[in-house]
């Protein structure tokens, strides 16, 4: 049986130099302290556990220490340990060689150092594309992970393959079939690290396949845009109308990207005729539609409207995360991929799944499958709509003149703006200490500025922190 001494402390690297073993340890420790390598505060290890770990008596590490005590090095106290003694910072003195004098022949002091300016941010942001970080379920995640982590089989907690575990594949292929209408079997989904991961292999895959064209939607993210072109892709912006992205523009392109569900920034859904010609066109041409189901879950004034892919699933690679229905901070997505693209996708991340920590992928399988993910979901989705209203009944008693669209879903909305107004609108919340974004930071290069708005992400704030920001935004506004 281990002795429980071998078990007990933190682990210290130290080198003792010169022929005294104490005198060896003493400067060692100093060393080690004097260069910050040992924190002020830092337990040390127990002296039986040190003297194990070093090869040395007991006796000649207790000494030390207490030596170190009395020096003030160290600090002892019943029941606290060993620990770092906190001593106040030395200040620094000029150089040798270099005293000189300041003022009335005194010795000159340091020089302050030069920092740059602090820029303070703004206290209050409503930029879009974030969740309400404080509702995170802690406590309901706590416990699926409590759970998981009981059942989970040794290997689950070795490097796992590319696809994913096959927990997390198995319960979002029911969840995603159920909730949003996708064609899902778990051997066809591949988890990823997010969208930009899933986007980043599919660009991959579209290159080695001799594709040169991603159609993009008029507005949309500049990261996304960017990607793509590194990968070797052009992205050409489709036309954009009163009724959404005109899919029937698509020609000769190998690939489009949109958001069906709810376009980001502007706000609307597809309608039925332009996603039936964008599924009609893959299907004549053999290109892809690559689907980010962007704020799919999150509907309040209409009907749930259901993912493209189950219109064609041969045709269509469905992405989705858990950004905003839970947090970015998970750093989870999934691919839900043609047949004939699982290898290729296999083969473009990896023999390993470097990117997503298999716990997490055990821990949202278990919250996906004990109901806590609906629970959330629905639960979050009265919370935004209650920010969406009171965002609408404030503009409508405080900006009458402005018209808010693109509400119906998600977590932003578009408020629209006098022509030639948006930049100075902009400039005056940023005074008003609000973080905001013009519909004009969103615009391909390819496409001509055209209409004057802001995006608003009302999810982002604090229950306490969204009543100044809405006010801000107000006062900010013609």
């Amino acid at each position: 049986m281990t002795d429980s001494w071998a078990t007990f402390g933190a682990d210290l690297h130290l080198e003792l130099r010169g022929t005294g073993l104490r005198s060896g340890l003493m400067e060692a420790l100093r060393e080690a302290v004097r260069s910050g390598r040992l924190a002020p505060g830092t337990r040390l290890p127990s002296s039986r556990s040190l003297a194990a770990d070093l090869g040395v008596a007991r006796n000649t590490v207790a000494d030390a220490y207490a030596e170190l005590v009395a020096e003030g090095w160290l600090t002892a106290r019943q029941g606290s340990g060993t620990r770092v003694a906190r001593r106040a910072a030395p200040r620094p003195g000029p150089a040798a060689g270099q005293r000189g004098t300041g003022h009335r022949g005194a010795p000159a002091a340091p020089a302050p150092a030069r920092r740059p300016p602090v820029r303070r941010p703004a206290p209050h942001t409503l930029y879009p594309g974030a969740p309400d970080l404080a509702s995170f379920p802690r406590g309901e995640w706590l416990k699926a992970a409590r759970r998981a982590l009981t059942s989970a089989p040794h290997e689950a907690l070795g490097y796992g393959g590319p696809h994913g575990r096959v927990e997390l594949r198995t319960a979002l292929a029911d969840y995603l079939a159920r909730a949003r209408g996708v064609h899902a079997d778990p051997d066809r989904i591949v988890v990823c690290s997010g969208f930009v991961h899933g986007l980043r292999l599919m660009a991959q895959v579209l290159h080695r396949r001799r594709v040169r064209e991603v159609a993009v939607e008029s507005y949309g993210l500049d990261i996304h845009w960017n990607l793509l072109a590194e990968a070797g892709l052009a992205t050409p912006a489709l036309p954009y109308d009163e009724h959404g992205t005109r899919t029937g523009e698509l020609r000769r392109q190998g690939a489009v990207l949109i958001t069906p569900a709810h376009q980001f920034p502007l706000g609307g859904a597809l309608p039925p005729d332009r996603r039936a010609a964008a599924v009609d066109w893959a299907r004549g041409t053999g290109a892809l539609i690559l689907e980010d189901d962007y704020d799919g879950e999150f509907r309040y004034d209409r009907q749930p409207v259901g993912a493209l892919q189950g219109l064609d699933p041969e045709r269509v690679v469905y992405l989705g995360t858990a950004s905003k229905s839970l947090t970015p901070g998970l750093r989870l997505g999934w691919m839900v991929l043609p047949e004939g693209l699982v290898d290729d996708v296999l083969a473009a991340k990896g023999d390993s799944d470097w990117t997503s920590s298999a716990l997490d992928q055990l821990t949202l399988a278990e919250f996906i499958r004990s109901g806590a993910y609906d629970r959330h979901v629905r639960g979050m989705r009265l919370r935004y709509r209650r920010r969406r209203d009171q965002l609408v009944a404030a503009l409508a008693e405080r900006a009458p003149g402005i018209r808010v669209s693109g509400i119906a879903a998600g977590l932003h909305a578009v408020l629209e703006l006098p022509p030639g107004t948006e930049r100075t609108v902009v400039q005056a919340a940023a005074w008003h200490g609000l973080a905001v974004n013009g519909l004009d930071r969103f615009r391909h290069p390819d496409v001509p500025p055209g209409r004057d708005a802001l995006v608003v992400g009302y999810a982002t704030p604090t229950d306490s922190a969204w009543s100044g920001a809405l006010d801000a935004l107000c006062r900010a506004l013609p």
